[in-house]
């Protein structure tokens, strides 16, 4: 069940979410970028995959993987 990681983005004046390797979002027009969020980080959790949120200017402000992560770090 492998799927793309969730990325939420602002783009032509709204927040969307698209899943990474597809053309088109999948969620569009929010308003806030705590509602697109919200949707992203929910989708990433359910597909048990990673979510990244950028900021308007396209960088990366925030990562969360919720899915199999393979790498062991203790602490």
């Amino acid at each position: 069940m492998a799927q793309g990681d969730i990325e939420t983005y602002y783009e032509d004046g709204s927040w969307k979410n698209k899943r990474e390797g597809a053309d088109r979002a999948f969620g569009a027009g929010y308003g806030t970028k705590d509602e697109a969020a919200a949707v992203g980080r929910d989708t990433a959790k359910a597909d048990k995959v990673e979510h990244v949120i950028k900021n308007q200017a396209g960088q990366i402000s925030s990562k969360n993987s919720y899915g199999n992560d393979p790498r062991n770090v203790p602490g």
